[in-house]
């Protein structure tokens, strides 16, 4: 085995993209990363996104933040927000039945989701709310269904859990708002989900504060942070930024619709 000390940081990118790409082959999960192979820094845990990604052979379609409200950052105990990849073959249309298999939180979590009409560079200065929402062109909203690569998500810790794609699973993308939004008013943008299925009919609230108090807020966080490390945003690109809920529970045959203060509504169902 190779040895910590000597293991270069290529090394250890390439062996825990390769140990989580396995993983999910295998659909299966695991206590914790090589030891030798953890990532020491945030960038070398996205490198490995970016090298599973490569792996998975799929282009990045978009990009989600996970744990920008309290309920998230409970859930998988860190202490702030997490940038992950959305991959091109994990995104679902509004009304799709995505399938829980391979699933092991089964959780639905309500989005404010923003594309990108220009690109973003990396660069030394941080951007601006104001400059970021500047190359926003379309609001939509979303379901992430998320999901991890550990047996125990509470106990695997930042670093891990970004390599680990931040939870990233599967999404469904509603369309774009159509009707007038400003984005000083999202924050007060309340939501509600609806499910309906074999445990009965249960109904989750939510608003738009709680993802970072704001979600241009979790939006410009996310630029930043991939911005810090060489990492930019291209036209076309979408940013779903955290659950403005508790996330919630989901089974098969279970129908989910979500509901955003007259902006918009997207829905889904879940099979096996």
């Amino acid at each position: 085995m190779t040895d910590v000390n000597t293991m270069s940081s290529t090394e250890k990118i390439e062996r825990c993209a390769t140990t989580l790409r396995q993983t999910v082959l295998q659909n299966s999960v695991i206590d914790a990363l090589p030891a030798e192979a953890v990532p020491a820094t945030r960038a070398e845990a996205y490198a490995v996104q970016t090298r599973y990604a490569e792996l998975e052979g799929q282009p990045t379609v978009g990009w989600k933040i996970a744990a920008t409200s309290e309920a998230g950052q409970r859930h998988i105990n860190v202490d702030g927000p997490l940038g992950g990849r959305v991959l091109s073959d994990r995104v679902h249309a509004d009304g799709d039945a995505v399938s829980l298999s391979g699933n092991t939180m089964c959780l639905a979590e309500p989005e404010f989701v923003f594309v990108l009409g220009s690109g973003l560079d990396p660069r030394t200065n941080p951007y601006t709310p104001d400059e970021v929402m500047e190359a926003v062109t379309a609001l939509h909203f979303g379901i992430e269904l998320p999901s991890t690569r550990f047996t125990d998500v509470t106990a695997a810790g930042a670093l891990q859990l970004i390599a680990d794609n931040a939870c990233g699973h599967r999404f469904v993308l509603g369309s774009a708002v159509r009707t007038t939004w400003a984005p000083a008013d999202l924050a007060a943008v309340s939501m509600t989900a609806d499910v309906d299925g074999p445990s009965g009919h249960r109904t989750s609230e939510g608003v738009g504060r709680n993802v970072l108090g704001d979600p241009v807020a979790a939006l410009t966080w996310l630029v930043n942070e991939l911005s810090a490390i060489g990492i930019g945003l291209v036209p076309g690109d979408f940013i779903t930024t955290g659950t403005c809920s508790e996330p919630i529970p989901v089974e098969p045959g279970d129908s989910l619709t979500t509901r955003f203060d007259g902006l918009g509504v997207v829905t889904c169902t879940f099979v096996d």
